[in-house]
């Protein structure tokens, strides 16, 4: 387990992942092009639109997994 600083819209806060989603993360952010900050701000900003909809989406951390999961399940095999 690995807890790393992010800034997410402006503030920072810590976010503890095993390495292997860490590892993940950045090679998604980039594919993306994008820093690791911003997939996380994106990833965060969906977390709580879902949120305000009325899902459980539990914490940033799950989402952030959830997030990774979804990107390995969509490449091609």
């Amino acid at each position: 387990m690995n807890k790393r600083s992010v800034t997410i819209a402006g503030h920072r806060t810590s976010i503890s992942l095993e390495d292997a989603f860490w590892d993940e993360l950045q090679h998604l952010a980039a594919a993306r092009g994008v820093s690791v900050n911003a997939l996380v701000g994106e990833i965060d900003a969906a977390r709580v639109r879902e949120a305000q909809d009325g899902e459980d989406t539990g914490g940033l951390s799950s989402a952030l997994r959830l997030a990774v999961l979804a990107n390995l399940k969509a490449r091609p095999r």
